[in-house]
């Protein structure tokens, strides 16, 4: 039951942050935006790093020069998934006014709760595969690693969760439903997490796969949606502040508490 909770973690976040539909007024500033673009970005590479690709390694010592083969091979079979994803799902990123993916006939505030609900899935999965690895007796895995991804997790979904539920306020939703909407855009996350949990203690010598598979998933993200959008116009420099924040405070966590 406390595994269970721990999952819901990262919702936590996304739910904190959507509910600033109810005490933010009009329109998310751009600048603030860029920083909390850059901020989740960073936390994410920071997290596939340290949380991910490095316990991949470790996992697979025993292939000596060629430890780095399953972190390598998991990672772009991530990547690749993902780019399978963002071409299959319609979806529609914050500020653009073209959608992704195959045409459709949903509305703009479905695809772009779509869009944040497609990069969730690598972090619910990141937190899943964490712990399917403690649960598993892992070595290379602690406790404390996997609850710091998911807080970490957690920390980056906070703006996530307000930058969906703000351009949904300014369409003409009802606070309750943009927050409803920021909510639903992050349920992924738990889900993915018990579904990854269950397929890695299934297969537990694919963990290394799985761990380097959700870091490639991630980078995906972070390189095709987060850092574009964060340095879009003018001031793109904030969201380089912003992802430096992101990416030292999620190294701190996992130094120090992993």
């Amino acid at each position: 039951m406390e595994l269970l909770a721990i999952l819901f973690i990262p919702l936590l976040g996304t739910s904190l942050g959507a509910g600033c539909v109810y005490f933010m007024k009009g329109k998310m500033n751009d600048n603030l935006q860029k920083a909390l673009l850059g901020f989740a970005g960073g936390v994410m590479v920071a997290a596939s790093v340290w949380s991910l690709l490095i316990p991949a390694m470790d996992m697979s010592k025993d292939m000596d020069k060629l430890s780095f083969i399953p972190a390598v091979t998991g990672l772009l079979l991530g990547v690749l998934f993902l780019l399978l994803l963002d071409n299959i799902i319609p979806h529609l990123h914050v500020n653009d006014d073209e959608p992704e993916g195959p045409k459709t006939t949903l509305k703009k505030s479905a695809m772009l709760m779509l869009a944040v609900t497609l990069h969730n899935i690598p972090e619910g999965m990141a937190v899943g595969v964490l712990f399917a690895g403690y649960t598993a007796g892992n070595t290379a895995i602690t406790f404390s690693a996997a609850l710091t991804l998911a807080i970490g997790i957690a920390i980056q979904n906070f703006p996530e969760g307000a930058i969906i539920s703000m351009p949904l306020r300014n369409e003409g939703f009802s606070k309750n439903k943009s927050f409803l909407y920021g909510v639903l855009s992050g349920v992924v996350e738990p889900i993915g997490a018990i579904l990854t949990i269950l397929a890695a203690s299934l297969v537990e010598p694919m963990l290394p796969y799985l761990l380097s598979f959700a870091a490639g998933a991630m980078i995906y993200v972070v390189v095709e949606e987060l850092i574009p959008e964060a340095s879009r116009g003018e001031h793109s420099n904030i969201g380089v502040i912003g992802f430096s924040v992101g990416f030292a405070i999620m190294m701190v966590l996992d130094v120090a508490l992993g």
